[in-house]
């Protein structure tokens, strides 16, 4: 067998459901999300992990599903934008991209998102700065960053007074 046909079984946890598949060898993890699992939410973009698209989260940690192979992913916990949506983690955030207009065609939307849960995971309460630097990696063609930045900024202003307030 050679190496680009070689297969390999993973098991792993994607969105709280353990799945065990068989997977080439070099198949990234995005495109087993895609293909394999239909979670078509993480874009496939530059494929060289710039651009942020393919943005999911491995045990925690956001990561470019474009650069990190399927098989290193096995035993790990991989959440997704789905994941995420139907968890409603982030049900606030994507409630300000609406009412800031901080999505407009979508294509990075999922992405952002991911990295922003994880930002928030990490610090509840980032500043303005903080939010441009964990967003800096995840390219968005259409807001020019400002409505995004504003979008969490709310965010983060909201829970602070529902948590002041509890």
């Amino acid at each position: 067998m050679t190496p680009a046909a070689e297969t390999h079984t993973i098991s792993l946890i994607v969105n709280g459901e353990r799945v065990t598949r068989a997977v080439a060898a070099r198949m990234h993890l995005v495109d087993f999300l895609r293909e394999q699992l239909d979670l078509t939410g993480s874009h496939l973009g530059c494929e060289h992990g710039v651009c942020g698209a393919c943005t999911v989260q491995v045990d925690g940690i956001a990561v470019r599903g474009c650069l990190m192979l399927a098989v290193q992913a096995d035993g790990a916990t991989v959440v997704t934008i789905e994941g995420l949506t139907d968890s409603g983690v982030l049900a606030d955030v994507q409630e300000a991209f609406l009412q800031r207009n901080a999505l407009q065609c979508g294509f990075c939307t999922p992405g952002m998102l991911t990295t922003i849960a994880e930002l928030l995971t990490v610090d509840p309460d980032p500043s303005r700065d903080t939010i441009r630097d964990a967003i800096s990696g995840n390219y968005c063609r259409c807001t020019g960053y400002h409505a995004i930045v504003d979008a969490v900024q709310n965010v983060v202003v909201a829970r602070r007074t529902k948590e002041a307030a509890e």
